[in-house]
């Protein structure tokens, strides 16, 4: 646990990922709280919601309304929260209140529109509209689309190359003299968008042992050869291949219960593989 601890804390993609992942978390559960009215300084966002619901009927109109997710509460809670962390003003607190603020947008990006429909005989003249949280595994598939396209950046001198304001995306860095500036072929670097996830360093190769680097590798890893995709042997194996052990189960089965009082049961047994990574 602490290898891993110390590779979240270099500057990786895996370390970006941790920090957006913690701020949607905090802010979407908070707006939760929120809306369910457990928290006594907050509830319902009732101002009017940017946009107009889809789909709509023919010649149907609408009101915003109902008990929208406040988002907005939440996303300043959080900040004041989690940013408050961040004095130091070096390129690593840029990064971590950057990729906080971009865990922050993606709950409000992944706002759900839910509608009731008002009229005689369900004929939806008019619905009310609002804007609900979806389920955060939702949040997690945004971010991870988002980890798997973030960009590496550097600590730039503010004020050149255009971007100083927005370089921070965290909200601002404690009075740093820096900003963070993406590592393109250009020679102007532009600063990230704020939707984005961005890292300092390369990671290292997790599939060898790095103690240095923080990576216990996947030697002797327990693996899944009948999935693809994590889990999976062919990925977690990196390729090196796998191997069968056959084991013996035994557990308790066919158990009944006896008046009075006592419970008697079989001993099963079967034959299982297991399969870890070479």
């Amino acid at each position: 646990m602490m290898l891993m601890v110390k590779n979240v804390c270099a500057g990786s993609r895996e370390a970006a990922f941790t920090y957006a992942a913690t701020a949607a978390g905090v802010a979407w559960a908070l707006a939760a709280a929120c809306a369910r009215g457990n928290v006594s300084s907050c509830g319902c966002d009732t101002r009017p919601q940017r946009g107009r619901p889809r789909p709509a009927p023919p010649a149907a109109s609408f009101k915003w309304g109902g008990c929208s997710a406040d988002v907005q509460f939440a996303a300043a809670f959080t900040r004041r929260f989690l940013d408050a962390r961040e004095l130091e003003g070096d390129a690593r607190s840029l990064m971590n209140l950057h990729n906080n603020r971009a865990g922050r947008r993606a709950v409000k990006a992944s706002l759900l529109t839910e509608c009731k429909c008002h009229g005689v005989s369900g004929s939806c003249t008019m619905r009310t509209c609002w804007r609900a949280l979806p389920p955060f595994r939702q949040v997690g598939d945004l971010l991870m689309r988002q980890y798997a396209r973030a960009r590496r950046a550097v600590a730039a001198a503010r004020g050149r190359g255009g971007g100083g304001g927005g370089g921070g995306g965290g909200g601002g860095s404690g009075g740093g003299v820096h900003r963070l500036a993406l590592l393109g072929r250009g020679a102007a670097a532009r600063a990230p968008r704020r939707s984005e996830l961005v890292f300092l360093q390369e990671s290292p190769n997790y599939c060898e042992r790095d103690v240095a680097a923080g990576s216990l590798g996947t030697v002797g890893r327990a693996c899944n050869r009948t999935i693809r995709g994590p889990g999976g042997c062919d990925l977690l194996c990196c390729g090196r291949g796998y191997n069968t052990h056959q084991l013996s189960r035994a557990w308790q089965c066919r158990c009944k219960f006896h008046w009075c009082c006592r419970v008697t049961c079989d001993t099963c047994h079967e034959r299982v593989e297991q399969y870890t990574c070479k």
